[in-house]
């Protein structure tokens, strides 16, 4: 009989919520854009990590190859097999990646150190803490945190399912269907009086 190792154990997490809402974003984008040498750089990565769900991995890999300035369209290549996709960037994003482009000319990733060498992913929890701390938010904030806010926020516009899930690189619907069942807009109608 074959042995099998028994199933891994679910640690809980010690946050509240493993989301940030929109309000707490929009704080710590205004708090790294007003710190340091690199707040122009800062505002964007958590502008960027909200508005298109980027992992960590896949911001720091993020080319000027995959900006397209004209169209205001950004290529997203999600890692860990997710689906790539196209998406349009909206005034916010273009202005900051303009500033962004200006400050480091030469430079192939997006994303750099005052050396022009690519972020590591281990700066970028970091900078996402440091935001959170300048913010005043009452728990340390991780990237991943911005991912789930995407998401979250996508389901409380009253996106369908499948178009958050092509969004956000799913592979499996099972990833995506907890956003959608912690939007209180799904139940607004029980109730009309």
């Amino acid at each position: 009989m074959v042995s099998h190792p028994p199933p891994p154990v679910k640690v809980a997490s010690k946050r509240e919520r493993e989301y940030l809402r929109p309000k707490e974003v929009e704080a710590m984008i205004k708090a790294a854009h007003s710190f340091g040498t690199h707040g122009v750089r800062d505002a964007a990565i958590i502008l960027l990590m909200f508005r298109h769900g980027l992992s960590t991995a896949e911001l720091v890999s993020l080319k000027w190859s995959q900006i397209d300035f004209n169209d205001g369209y950004i290529e997203i290549r999600r890692v860990k097999h997710g689906h790539d996709s196209i998406h349009p960037l909206r005034a916010p994003e273009l202005s900051a990646l303009r500033q962004i482009k200006r400050d480091y000319p030469e430079t192939q990733y997006v994303f750099v150190s005052e050396r022009k060498a690519p972020l590591s992913t281990r700066t970028i929890p970091h900078i996402i803490a440091r935001a959170g701390e300048l913010a005043g938010l009452n728990e340390s904030v991780h990237p991943h945190q911005l991912r789930h806010a995407c998401g979250y926020y996508l389901a409380s516009q009253g996106h369908d399912t499948r178009a958050i899930q092509d969004y956000l690189g799913h592979k499996n619907i099972h990833h995506t269907v907890r956003y959608t069942q912690m939007s209180p807009q799904r139940f607004e109608s029980f109730w009309t009086d």
